[in-house]
């Protein structure tokens, strides 16, 4: 997990993660990408069971498009511009 600014913008959970073994009565360990640098070891109060989205609430990733070698988002439309802190944002 990236460090951010505000505690409050940050993912509330992470995952889904497959479990490894049981550890003890309160203790898990997880499979874990080496990515994430936290201890594979945690307690059952912190994992959560994993809940499919509703066909409904998918929501579907655009399309990314590569130009010189970085990936970028091709836009389709811009709705709206406005001016916020002497930086212009767009509503695509």
């Amino acid at each position: 997990m990236k460090k951010r600014r505000s505690k409050k913008l940050t993912k509330r959970f992470v995952g889904p993660y497959k479990v490894k073994g049981i550890v003890s009565s309160n203790t898990i360990e997880l499979e874990l990408p080496k990515s994430i640098r936290i201890y594979s070891v945690v307690n059952i109060n912190r994992v959560q069971l994993y809940k499919p989205q509703i066909k409904r609430q998918k929501k579907i990733p655009p399309k990314l498009v590569i130009i010189k070698g970085e990936e970028e988002f091709e836009v389709e439309k811009i709705l709206n511009k406005k001016m916020i802190r002497k930086k212009e944002k767009f509503l695509v």
